[in-house]
């Protein structure tokens, strides 16, 4: 890979109420909901998924802190195809001048992810899911 495929999988937002934000999201403007863990809710968009996530637990996820500049509130997630990819990736975003604030490592949903900070803070993980693809096909 000798440069990033300019893509988003997915954009996960940090929300204080998870039940109210999926009702708003699912009811209210009739998003697409897939099947999800509990404590985070999915939703299928043309080319991309919408993920939510409390607040403290994705911040916790990309090891920031959910206070302050530290984290921003979202995080996008470009998702590859190997645990290989997804070193390459962060070094490519490191060679261009991103903060990691994550190494790349195993992680708690059974896939690899690490997560960079572009130059004005935003949160970008890549991750590879090895359970599903994420993401419009290549």
């Amino acid at each position: 890979m000798k440069s990033l495929q300019p893509r988003m999988s997915m954009i996960t937002l940090e929300v204080s109420d998870l039940a109210r934000s999926i009702q708003f999201y699912e009811q209210g403007l009739g998003f697409p909901r897939m099947e999800s863990p509990p404590e985070v809710a999915f939703f299928t968009l043309s080319g991309t998924w919408l993920g939510l996530f409390g607040r403290e637990a994705l911040a916790e996820d990309a090891a920031v802190s959910a206070q302050g500049s530290g984290f921003n509130g979202f995080a996008i997630a470009h998702n590859v195809h190997s645990e290989a990819q997804v070193d390459e990736v962060m070094a490519i975003a490191k060679r261009a001048g991103a903060v990691i604030t994550k190494a790349p490592q195993s992680v708690f949903w059974g896939g690899y992810s690490g997560y960079f900070q572009d130059p004005d803070g935003h949160l970008w993980e890549v991750a590879y899911n090895p359970m599903m693809r994420v993401g419009p096909e290549d």
